[in-house]
């Protein structure tokens, strides 16, 4: 048994890869007893998943809609999952836990809103202001949880937390005062010139949205990645989450890093609410804080912290996440059964670290047992 799961977690680059595939294939086969054991085909069930995400064709379509359709709306709830757990990734990096996602997304969504989404600004102006007011709203939350840290040694845990309860209760306070919308309950909607995403596009015979962000999400994943992997300010910043002490030693400013993670951090997240709250949805929900910063948490894990890791384990969460009415309806089993599959391999991700020091103990008791297998023959 030893053998086996030295085998399958193993070591070296590819160690973490192997660790975030075992969590997918877990949770799969856990989604896949549980829907035995109530009658289901998990076949057809996890099938029902491709389609409501638009990887593989339904049965049947209503007017103005296929594949395409649903591929396109598909994106547009993947691309705010991309920025928050880039976010997270960023963070974690330096050592720090950004639990503050949340919160960030709300104060970039609602500071865009009320700045340029309820102005008469031109699309080709409201569109780009949105994102930098966005961006700098996420920046300036997370250089403020960064300097909390390092001047105060405030955990970033507890300050962002709260933060993401004050942040919450103000923006409330302001909808449900200025801006409040009669019917919905909600925030007032956005104007279409400053939402990322078109909606209603019509064209080819369909109707579709396309969710403008999307390629500026795979563009800052690359860009994440290169400055971790091939600059000064990559290199010191992750020197600073393998050892503070260490890096202090060498010269490395610890704060001045605490704080640059958490501000780029920030910002993406800031990317994040701006691509969900004004381009997703179009109005925000006062009282609640969105999910998804959460959620990106372990997203960020299952992609091992690697930027381009992140690219790909949000496509599969969100594939189980937007699939999961679709199969629902088509299985007639409850929508909790796909909250049920992410939440075990998010589980198993988030033990990535645990199961990493595992291996490597069972391989130096291998190694051990075959050390004294050769001394006493």
């Amino acid at each position: 048994m030893k053998k086996v799961i030295v085998k399958l977690i193993g070591g070296g680059k590819l160690q973490m890869v192997r660790i975030s595939l075992l969590a997918i294939t877990a949770g799969l086969i856990f989604g896949a007893i549980v829907l035995l054991l109530i009658g289901k085909n998990p076949l057809a069930a996890y099938g029902n998943l491709l389609q409501g995400s638009g990887l593989l064709p339904k049965h049947s379509y209503a007017g103005r809609q296929n594949m395409f359709t649903d591929f396109m709306s598909f994106l547009d709830a993947l691309t705010p999952m991309i920025f928050a757990s880039l976010a997270v990734s960023v963070a974690m990096k330096a050592g720090l836990f950004n639990i503050g996602v949340s919160g960030m997304m709300l104060a970039a969504g609602f500071s865009a809103a009320i700045t340029v989404g309820y102005s008469d600004l031109p699309a080709v102006i409201a569109k780009p202001l949105a994102i930098i007011i966005g961006m700098l709203a996420g920046a300036l939350i997370g250089a403020l949880t960064g300097w909390l840290k390092y001047r105060f040694n405030i955990n970033e845990v507890v300050s962002s937390i709260m933060l993401n309860y004050i942040l919450m209760y103000v923006i409330t306070f302001f909808i449900n005062t200025y801006y409040v919308n009669a019917v919905s309950r909600q925030s007032n909607p956005i104007n279409d010139e400053a939402r990322l995403t078109l909606t209603n596009v019509q064209a080819f015979d369909l109707k579709f949205n396309i969710p403008l962000a999307f390629p500026l999400a795979i563009i800052s994943a690359v860009l994440i990645w290169f400055i971790m992997n091939r600059t000064t300010i990559g290199f010191e910043i992750k020197a600073v989450g393998l050892s503070r002490n260490a890096a202090r030693y060498v010269g490395i400013g610890i704060s001045k890093n605490i704080v640059l993670s958490m501000t780029i951090s920030g910002a993406l997240a800031g990317l994040a609410g701006i691509t969900y709250f004004c381009g997703f949805y179009a109005s925000i929900q006062p009282g609640v804080v969105p999910g998804m910063g959460f959620n990106a948490i372990a997203v960020a894990l299952l992609g091992s912290c690697d930027p381009i890791g992140c690219i790909f384990s949000s496509f599969l969460i969100t594939i189980i996440s937007k699939g999961a009415i679709y199969m629902s309806s088509q299985q007639g089993v409850e929508i909790e059964i796909a909250d049920l599959v992410m939440a075990i391999i998010l589980i198993f991700a988030a033990c990535a670290e645990f199961l990493k020091m595992y291996s490597e103990r069972l391989s130096t008791e291998l190694d051990d047992a075959k050390k004294k297998e050769v001394r006493s023959s």
